[in-house]
């Protein structure tokens, strides 16, 4: 029984209670309806997915309802916080098969990831630039396990195979370049490094997921952290939305942890390609990006295949 999660629950559910019986909670809902209807989706994602709520709210929110990259990043470090931690307690109250090495040791990288995107790679970033890269980056990654899939021979484990020191070093320098991500949108330590875990070392969808979830849970509430309580620099619409959020994603991200558990390893993956397609097919709707852009679009999708398409040819659990 899932009693960690269930008390987690009921604590956030009762503070959030004592906070809006002071407040006008009506008019924050008339306000923001748009992003408690985004995460109703988002959460549930994040539950079931290797991506977390901040890989759909985040182009939503910039793209669609115009709101600053940086309250976007805010607001999703804030509701993953709560959605993911849910999420995570859902999966070791019941059980679910994880992959602790790699949650481990990409954590680890990725705390330092974090830190140093936040004060050093953020403030050099264009906002436009980064929600381009951001799904280009992941349309070459579904590209190349949607190749993986298509191969009827493929192999997958549910743990890191022969894992040694080397193996140690690898999930650390991914993690840190995931963190570095993460600082930029909110999310992306997840899905980078799950890439890692499926294409180069042949772990099955189902166990790299919800380890990535626990993995995006330890990110984000150091990064929900160093944005409240060291730089200050949560913004209150960012704070409006994620109040209005709150219950949502308490009860949805979990919902999603749950179905995950019970889904085939490749419909897990279909679900994958078609939110990445999606996503990256918005993005070109609402910026239709030409020139430097359109080219870096490009770059990012090229390059990232090739990275993606030569780990699986290096695989590793082949090469042993």
């Amino acid at each position: 029984m899932p009693v960690l999660y269930l008390l987690f629950l009921v604590i956030i559910l009762v503070s959030w209670i004592l906070y809006v019986r002071a407040i006008d909670l009506s008019l924050l809902y008339a306000k923001h309806w748009p992003a408690a209807l985004t995460m109703l989706f988002g959460s549930f994602i994040a539950g079931a997915s290797p991506e977390g709520s901040a890989a759909v709210s985040y182009p939503v929110f910039t793209l669609l309802l115009h709101i600053p990259p940086a309250a976007a990043r805010n607001f999703s470090f804030a509701i993953q916080s709560i959605g993911m931690t849910c999420a995570s307690l859902l999966i070791l109250g019941l059980n679910i098969k994880v992959e602790w090495k790699y949650i481990i040791f990409v954590t680890a990288g990725g705390v330092f990831g974090l830190i140093f995107g936040t004060y050093l790679v953020v403030p050099m970033i264009s906002p436009v630039m980064a929600k381009l890269f951001f799904v280009s980056l992941w349309l070459s990654f579904g590209i190349a396990l949607w190749l993986q899939n298509r191969r009827p021979a493929r192999k997958v484990f549910e743990s890191i195979q022969h894992f040694k020191n080397n193996d140690k070093i690898i999930l650390i320098v991914f993690g840190f370049v995931g963190g570095i991500i993460s600082s930029v949108f909110g999310t992306g330590i997840n899905i980078f490094t799950y890439c890692v875990m499926t294409i180069y070392y042949g772990v099955s969808e189902k166990v790299a997921t919800p380890s990535s979830v626990i993995i995006m849970t330890i990110e984000t509430i150091l990064g929900f952290f160093i944005h409240t309580q060291v730089l200050k620099d949560f913004q209150p619409v960012a704070f409006e939305m994620w109040i209005v959020c709150i219950p949502i994603v308490a009860f949805f991200a979990p919902l999603g942890a749950f179905v995950i558990s019970k889904m085939k390893r490749l419909n897990i993956a279909k679900i994958l390609y078609t939110m990445l397609v999606l996503q990256f097919i918005g993005a070109f709707w609402v910026i239709r990006p030409t020139g430097t852009k359109l080219l870096m679009c490009i770059v990012v999708v090229v390059t990232g295949l090739a990275l993606f398409s030569w780990l699986s040819k290096i695989r590793r659990t082949e090469t042993l």
